[in-house]
């Protein structure tokens, strides 16, 4: 594990769709006012609420198995990364002759993963049904290697368990006034009545129910949980809970191509924190 000394506050080092940096400026007013312990975050994507409140003690993982290799070559062997991405280029020509590389190292694969999403189209991970990474070049001119956010990320990942698998096999770590972030892939488009057709394959509204079962354990185990989903009434109906609160917010929408609809979308935050 890199041993370096962090230059300043870890920071997501992934540009992901449906991260929650928009949910930090209201964070405050959900968490528990006596603290909590263990920080639990199943679904982890970006890691922004993880870098954000900085617990001491992290369990972190998420269904893709890149995702979770990437995070854990960051944590364990982040000078082999950087030295990696140190030799990429942002060109269109550079971005397809990586994205066609099939590495053989772990840390040349998540310099590969962190590329990727740094120069891609909006940052969006989609493979096609081979399995295969399909975004096409960004044309992004924004700098895509940053070394000392790589290191302070590494630092802040330092004490986080790291696991590639489904929600559900996270219950087993979570315990008496442990918090429990969820951010699962939508199901439903915000403040609409459509459903989401390429999320329907990955979540669909029996894995939220299945995330509803998943929430009253962790009640039953006596730990805290925030929520977070599209605002819709299916949504509001499978996870209405006894005593919890279901809150509505407003956030810009900020993934979408030139022709996307892009303003305010509501979003649910639904917790057992009163």
């Amino acid at each position: 594990m890199n041993t370096d000394i962090a230059n300043g506050p870890a920071k997501p080092f992934l540009r992901w769709a449906g991260g929650k940096s928009w949910l930090i400026k209201h964070l405050y007013q959900y968490l528990p006012t006596n603290g909590f312990n263990d920080y639990h975050e199943p679904f982890l994507g970006g890691a922004s609420i993880f870098f954000h409140l900085k617990p001491t003690k992290a369990f972190l993982s998420d269904l893709n198995k890149d995702l979770i290799e990437t995070y854990i070559e960051v944590r364990d062997n982040i000078d082999e990364v950087i030295e990696q991405l140190s030799l990429f280029e942002n060109t269109k020509e550079f971005y397809y002759s990586v994205r066609h590389e099939n590495y053989d190292s772990k840390a040349k694969k998540a310099a590969q993963f962190i590329y990727l999403n740094q120069t891609s189209f909006n940052g969006i991970y989609r493979v096609n049904l081979q399995g295969v990474y399909n975004v096409p070049f960004g044309y992004r001119t924004k700098n895509f290697f940053e070394p000392d956010v790589l290191r302070n990320a590494s630092m802040g990942l330092a004490n986080a368990e790291l696991s590639h698998s489904d929600f559900t096999k996270s219950i087993d770590n979570i315990k008496e006034n442990d918090l429990v972030f969820l951010d699962p892939p939508y199901t439903v488009t915000h403040n609409n009545n459509g459903f989401i057709k390429y999320n329907k394959n990955l979540f669909d509204l029996g894995s939220q129910h299945a995330l509803s079962s998943y929430i009253d354990k962790i009640k039953e185990i006596g730990a805290y949980y925030i929520l977070t989903n599209a605002a819709h009434h299916q949504i509001e109906e499978i996870f209405k809970k006894e005593n919890d609160k279901i809150l509505h917010l407003d956030r810009a929408s900020l993934i979408g191509g030139k022709n996307a609809k892009r303003g305010n979308y509501a979003e649910l935050v639904i917790t057992n924190i009163i």
